[in-house]
């Protein structure tokens, strides 16, 4: 792998956290890593001591427990929204199945209310592991947001914006097949970009994730067992005019069963995705998207299958 194919590693362990004071040295540091990581990726690597070896094995082996439930129990976890709930063999993820769970009320009583849904005893060990990587990940999306704004030289007000488009997550945990159960094919998750902000993934160690960069060749994404990997979603890709890119990604299938963690940052429900206009120039940067709802262009999307270039198609100029 050449060195422009290479996903940069950030550094965000706790240490590194207490020492981003907004305005200072550190911070204006940071947010130029972010912006150049996104710029050149639409995506990078991210360490985070938080997440410690034992907590990560303790998770993952719990995520293989919830997959083994009878099939049945599993679609007891039912939701009409796209993408929510259990799922299990779409033109998405063909190989795959997943669990979508909506936590743009109340994260830790939809969390709770998912377990005990799964296991009516209750099951704490994964209760405790899915909070921890659920409100780890809700708390670097927000810091990283600011680091955005910052790295665009936007003014402050445009912190509460970033808020609006990080308002709601969806915590999705997914199982992929083996390369033997995909039957001939090795796609266990289509070549996509993800319709929200910002995306955080993690996975049992089982590499499969693939990257396409600029530069047209797929690159393997090893994520570190402390940490995600953080990708550009749609709507960051239109708040900011195009200036950063949604990465396009894909699964391929191993010869190991691979268990995945994903937190999408989402917008509320109605917002309407307009950035700002301090990121607009005719000259060099022209408006590349009209105002759109965010719900609509999800609905969008989902009803019509689109994978290439969806937002283009939708609310492209």
């Amino acid at each position: 792998m050449g060195s422009e194919n290479e996903v940069p590693i950030l550094d965000f362990s706790e240490s590194i956290r207490v020492k981003l004071a907004e305005g200072g040295e550190g911070w204006k540091e940071m947010s130029k890593k972010v912006k150049e990581a996104f710029e050149s990726h639409g995506c990078f690597l991210i360490r985070c001591d938080d997440i410690s070896n034992d907590l990560h094995d303790e998770f993952f082996t719990n995520v293989k427990s919830l997959f083994d439930l009878p099939e049945e129990t599993k679609k007891k976890f039912y939701s009409p929204r796209a993408y929510r709930g259990y799922t299990a063999k779409t033109r998405v993820i063909p190989y795959s199945e997943s669990f979508g769970i909506d936590n743009d009320r109340n994260p830790e009583t939809a969390l709770q209310d998912f377990i005990h849904l799964m296991w009516p005893e209750g099951n704490p060990t994964l209760n405790a592991a899915l909070s921890s990587y659920t409100s780890k990940a809700r708390e670097l999306s927000s810091l990283i947001l600011k680091l955005v704004v910052e790295a665009f030289e936007l003014p402050e007000h445009y912190n509460l914006d970033v808020e609006e488009l990080n308002r709601y997550n969806d915590a999705r945990m997914t199982k992929y097949s083996t390369s033997e159960e995909t039957k001939g094919s090795d796609i266990g998750l289509v070549t996509h970009t993800d319709k929200g902000t910002i995306s955080f993934i993690c996975d049992n160690g089982v590499q499969g994730l693939q990257l396409l960069p600029k530069t047209g060749n797929w690159v393997d994404v090893n994520i570190p067992t402390n940490g995600f990997v953080v990708v550009v979603g749609d709507i960051l890709q239109a708040w900011t005019n195009g200036r950063l890119e949604a990465a396009t990604h894909r699964v391929v299938a191993k010869d190991e069963v691979r268990f995945a963690f994903v937190f999408f940052a989402v917008p509320r429900e109605g917002i309407i995705i307009d950035g700002p206009s301090e990121l607009v120039d005719d000259e060099n940067y022209p408006r590349r998207y009209r105002p759109f709802n965010y719900d609509e262009y999800v609905h969008y999307q989902h009803t019509t299958g689109t994978q290439e270039a969806p937002l283009e198609k939708f609310a492209g100029i």
